[in-house]
């Protein structure tokens, strides 16, 4: 099992407000403290992910969007773009895909994170299934080749190599991120998600570090030894 190596930008696509907390704050809060730069591209709004019958779309989008810059302050991080789509209506658009390769060549990551499309384990969110794979296309070779988009060539953005792809959620982990000393931080982060949790925050604190924890077990004596952990299966692609 591989240790991930700081990079200096990081792009996270996130499928709604809180799942980039939920999958990968640990090492986002670690990295940024380090001096990575940090890019957060929010794909939907999250307007539908209540049982509040008082609750309208609208509000809640607006809610969301407050939790989530209050959780990235926390961890650290100092600029996201939100794409507004409503929740459970991400495609996989060619609208959508010219969204993320825009991000990309502006932002110039070395690392892009997402959820991993392709879990086999339990049902996955068509948001999760959408983003991700949407993500990886961006990438490779969407981003990569300059007559992809060439409007945005154009416009002064030049066509850009991610060297690496982090998807976390995945059922075949191979690389692993050391949150020791970021799982309160994480914790924290994930409980400015008020009105996703139905918890109070030393629950969620106890729950992510029972998760964390889970997810040392499993890598620890392949070659790494570390309390609590995040998982991501690693894609390099040749820069």
């Amino acid at each position: 099992m591989e240790l991930i190596e700081r990079p200096d930008r990081a792009m996270l696509v996130i499928p709604h407000p809180d799942d980039g907390e939920s999958g990968c704050a640990g090492t986002i809060a670690k990295w940024v403290a380090e001096g990575t730069r940090v890019l957060y591209v929010v794909c939907t709004n999250g307007d539908k992910g209540t049982s509040d019958p008082g609750m309208t779309r609208e509000r809640l989008a607006e809610i969301r969007e407050r939790e989530q810059r209050e959780a990235m302050k926390l961890l650290g991080v100092q600029e996201a773009v939100f794409l507004g789509y409503g929740d459970g209506e991400l495609e996989d658009t060619w609208q959508f895909r010219e969204q993320l390769v825009r991000q990309i060549r502006r932002f110039k990551p070395d690392v892009v994170l997402a959820i991993d499309p392709h879990r086999t384990a339990m049902h996955n969110h068509r948001d999760h299934r959408v983003s991700g794979q949407a993500a990886l296309d961006a990438c490779y070779p969407y981003a990569r080749d300059r007559l992809h988009f060439q409007e945005q060539e154009r416009e002064g953005l030049e066509s850009w190599k991610v060297g690496t792809v982090l998807l976390w959620g995945s059922d075949h982990p191979d690389v692993v991120s050391d949150i020791g000393g970021t799982i309160d931080i994480k914790a924290k982060a994930l409980a400015r998600h008020e009105s996703q949790l139905s918890r109070d925050p030393n629950e969620v604190a106890e729950w992510i570090k029972g998760w964390a924890r889970r997810n040392a077990e499993r890598v620890n004596g392949n070659g790494v030894s570390c309390e609590y952990a995040e998982i991501f299966r690693k894609i390099s692609f040749r820069r």
